[in-house]
């Protein structure tokens, strides 16, 4: 029995459904615009930094802006809704405790852009994800065996990245898809934005895992870099901005895919 109908009565779509549809919606938002932010400052019109707080940012810039920062941020919760219903009602014990934690890391995001929303944005906006990586890395470098526990927890997210990578652009994605429901242009467009972005989103894991990596072994918690620093190191490269414009164009393509993920996943 699914989680789904664990969870629903007999009646239609159940909240927990509509929770996770809206959840994958808001992610799409937030990575769509860190990609938008990323293309900017790889042709060097980088206002804002380019990750989650970038995002909020530009999304509190907009027309009502206010609105959609709070419908952002309650698509985060639902997300977090939906990921301990799996965590509660799943099947397996491996995906039940992935899910816990996917819903402990959703709780925090969500919280963090509800609290945006409201209109506390000191330690929340661009930038915020460079900071947060470094204070943390130096609180832990400071444990003991708080080198092995940093170089652990970057090699734990290269490997995430690599795995995303794979599982992309094997598209195993497709089997949690509806795609007897899907036209023939929503399939292949979902088949180009979900590998393109995912192996767009698997790079910037691996890259922020090595960056970890290094600040372990050369015990500099500065060497640890948040999304934003992450995409910046990508434009320098021997490719110079070019391969930064390949990631962002990526983490666009991926927040489309969730766009459709949103419409025709099954949840």
């Amino acid at each position: 029995m699914t989680v789904r109908s664990k969870a629903r009565g007999k009646t239609g779509r159940t909240t927990l459904e509509a929770a996770g549809r809206w959840g994958f919606a808001a992610l799409g938002v937030i990575y769509l615009l860190i990609g938008v932010l990323a293309l900017r400052i790889a042709f060097g019109q980088g206002g804002r930094q380019a990750d989650r707080g970038g995002a909020l940012s530009e999304v509190a810039a907009r027309p009502l802006g206010s609105a959609l920062l709070w419908a952002v941020g309650i698509g985060l919760a639902g997300m977090a809704l939906w990921r301990l219903s799996e965590a509660v009602w799943g099947t397996k014990t491996s995906h039940r405790l992935l899910s816990a934690g996917r819903t402990v890391f959703y709780a925090v995001v969500a919280y963090s852009a509800l609290a945006f929303a409201a209109g506390d944005r000191q330690e929340r906006g661009g930038g915020a994800s460079d900071r947060q990586s470094q204070d943390i890395t130096a609180k832990v470098l400071e444990m003991p065996a708080g080198q092995w526990i940093v170089a652990a927890a970057g090699v734990a997210i290269a490997v995430t990245g690599v795995v995303n990578a794979v599982r992309a652009a094997r598209r195993t994605y497709r089997s949690h898809m509806r795609l007897g429901r899907m036209p023939e242009w929503a399939r292949r467009a979902v088949d180009v934005t979900g590998v393109g972005g995912g192996v767009a989103r698997g790079l910037v894991f691996v890259a922020a895992g090595v960056f970890v990596v290094r600040a372990a072994v050369e015990y500099r918690p500065s060497e640890a870099k948040g999304v934003d620093d992450t995409l910046r190191s990508f434009a320098e490269t021997p490719a110079g901005p070019w391969l930064l414009v390949v990631i962002a164009l990526g983490l666009a393509m991926y927040g489309l895919f969730l766009f459709a993920v949103a419409r025709w996943r099954r949840v």
